[in-house]
């Protein structure tokens, strides 16, 4: 075979596979496309925006409705001392010193405090909704959210001034329906976000914390003993 003949020959083989490759992606849109992943896709798109970089280490500012606050990390209370936060529900602060457990926890039933905003601390993302406004498909919209996903947690939170709220440490979002983007957006932005919680590396798994029977949320006003916030 002359230099001539094995010119054309890798020319028809490049040609061939060009086209193989072309012939695989647009089947592969195709089948997503049946399977609505083309939908998916999209959305991936848009709250790639809201991914951390070097460049915009926060990118939650670009959030409508999110509040931020800076708060000192560290400052610890023991059980049942409470704190009297600004917040509610709190997004940082004094702490208990043992946290909740929160490795995509879904939990039942109110959940003191003081314990999950320790939780906050090791750069979780925390779901509150107000148990009376948020139930059948709108709940199970968000527990499909949190539930085996590391480093997110749910709760109700009763007396709460909007069907739902999230936090992470320093930074808040409420909104009125589960189908808000804005709520993928709070947690793409912010879970395990090194640049806006003080404790990378943090566990999310807590042996000192009992999951299944929490300590119980207390409605009642902090009274004149409870620590303040910061």
């Amino acid at each position: 075979m002359n230099s001539r003949t094995t010119s054309l020959v890798i020319a028809l083989v490049s040609v061939l596979l060009a086209a193989a490759a072309l012939t695989g992606v647009a089947l592969l849109t195709a089948e997503r496309s049946v399977a609505g992943q083309a939908t998916v896709s999209e959305r991936d798109r848009k709250l790639a925006a809201f991914m951390p970089s070097e460049d915009n280490p926060d990118p939650s500012g670009s959030i409508p409705g999110i509040v931020r606050r800076d708060y000192d990390p560290g400052l610890h209370v023991v059980a049942p001392q409470r704190v009297a936060y600004d917040h509610s529900p709190p997004f940082g602060g004094r702490h208990d010193q043992v946290w909740a457990a929160c490795n995509g926890v879904v939990y039942p039933t109110a959940v003191r405090t003081e314990h999950l905003v320790h939780s906050l601390e090791h750069g979780s993302v925390w779901i509150a909704y107000h148990p009376d406004q948020v139930t059948g498909d709108e709940l199970a919209k968000l527990a499909e959210r949190v539930e085996g996903k590391p480093y997110l947690v749910m709760s109700p939170y009763p007396g709460l001034d909007q069907p739902i709220s999230l936090q992470s440490w320093g930074h808040q979002l409420k909104v009125t329906s589960a189908d808000d983007e804005r709520i993928d957006q709070f947690i793409t932005a912010l879970l395990l976000n090194p640049a806006t919680y003080p404790e990378p590396g943090a566990p999310c798994d807590s042996m000192a914390f009992d999951q299944d029977a929490p300590p119980p949320f207390d409605p009642t006003p902090p009274g004149a003993d409870a620590q303040p916030p910061i």
